[in-house]
């Protein structure tokens, strides 16, 4: 039986790809999803937020590591990482537990040989959506 946290997070998921795959014309900082997906350069109501919320990058060959510099308690935390590609495939996804999980930091790998944009999401059980677009 799937538990309310597994649906939601499965939910949540889909909802991701389907809001990443419609940016593909434009970037993941553009208008049109303002007030649902939230990026450094547009973080709307959450402006003061964008330190502890907005997805961290860096990578090393196709290895991409995702840090979201927020406290982990069980009121407020960051629920999941996900890495998806420009086109709208999640390659990669983390779950936290903030009972478990200290630190919102995951590593996720991107297709081998990939040379193009991708875009890595922060959701916080608070502060919505966040997204942070790199280069390969």
């Amino acid at each position: 039986m799937t538990t309310r946290r597994e649906f939601l997070g499965g939910s949540f998921l889909a909802a991701s790809v389907v809001a990443l795959g419609a940016l593909k014309p434009a970037s993941a900082s553009s208008q049109t999803f303002s007030g649902i997906i939230y990026t450094k350069s547009n973080p709307g109501k959450w402006s003061k937020k964008i330190g502890s919320h907005a997805p961290q990058v860096s990578s090393a060959g196709n290895k991409v590591t995702i840090t979201t510099a927020h406290p982990m308690s069980q009121e407020h935390y960051i629920v999941r990482h996900t890495l998806v590609l420009e086109d709208g495939t999640v390659v990669g996804a983390k779950t936290f537990y903030p009972l478990q999980d200290t630190k919102a930091v995951s590593t996720l790998e991107l297709p081998a040989g990939y040379k193009a944009k991708f875009y890595a999401t922060s959701f916080c059980n608070l502060h919505d959506l966040w997204v942070t677009e790199s280069q390969a």
